[in-house]
């Protein structure tokens, strides 16, 4: 368990890693290239123990961004004192290319340290649906499911007896004001820009902001602005939390 500079957590946790979604503008790929190198992403590996270098220190990403399991990483944070934990901050949990037991297993895990918040995230939420109906997405009041989405018809999860939240990340283009009586919002909604050093990065304007957060007024949604979005918004600056989770 990791303390992080990702502003809406408190810790980072990554029992499995790697990703096969292909997202030019992932942060994660450029971490895991930087200290396992490059390779091709055809396979998913599981690790009963740490790979270690000649100096025996163990690797964090010995597969680069090949999806991994840690299973060595599991009872990391038993002892720890509670907390906002995004889960696989460096991996999506929920790719197709997951195996159900890696995702169960991850679960047990969270089951036997229940003081803290669990954060998931996926670009691909159809797999909570289809783990929802097979009752097994654990329903307890400390697991938050997350939805990433760049655009407004990307498909996100919403379900009443779950919490749920969006990560609304990088926004690559304006979320037009729907019909608010009927449009249905998640528990929480994150925001942000898109981040690194790329030459044609989306630059969003204040205006997409602005429809975001008076959506998410009209329904008492909580909404987190990303620092990434300080000088676009200026002041005040929002950075709310949902009852669960609040510091």
């Amino acid at each position: 368990m990791d303390k992080t500079k990702i502003d809406w957590c408190d810790s980072t946790w990554n029992p499995v890693t790697g990703c096969m979604h292909g997202c030019e503008y992932c942060y994660a790929r450029g971490i895991a290239e930087r200290f396992g190198g490059k390779q091709k992403y055809a396979n998913v590996f599981d690790l009963e123990e740490p790979i270690r270098g000649d100096d025996g220190i163990a690797k964090a990403y010995p597969h680069s961004f090949s999806p991994t399991f840690h299973r060595y990483r599991l009872n990391e944070y038993i002892n720890k004192q509670g907390r906002n934990i995004f889960v696989c901050s460096m991996a999506d949990l929920f790719g197709d290319w997951v195996p159900d037991s890696w995702v169960e297993e991850v679960f047990k895990a969270c089951e036997k340290a229940p003081q803290h918040n669990y954060l998931f995230l996926t670009k691909n939420p159809a797999r909570y649906i289809s783990l929802a109906r097979a009752e097994k997405l654990p329903k307890w009041k400390n697991m938050w499911y997350g939805s990433t989405i760049t655009n407004q018809d990307m498909p996100a999860f919403f379900a009443k007896e779950f919490n749920t939240f969006w990560s609304i990340e990088p926004i690559l283009e304006p979320f037009d004001r729907m019909d608010r009586e009927k449009k249905e919002l998640p528990d929480w909604i994150i925001v942000g820009s898109e981040t690194g050093r790329k030459k044609e990065k989306v630059i969003p304007k204040r205006e997409w902001i602005e429809n975001i957060l008076e959506d998410c007024r009209f329904r008492n949604v909580p909404v987190f602005m990303k620092s990434s979005l300080a000088d676009i918004w200026g002041e005040p600056f929002i950075q709310e939390f949902p009852k669960g989770l609040k510091r």
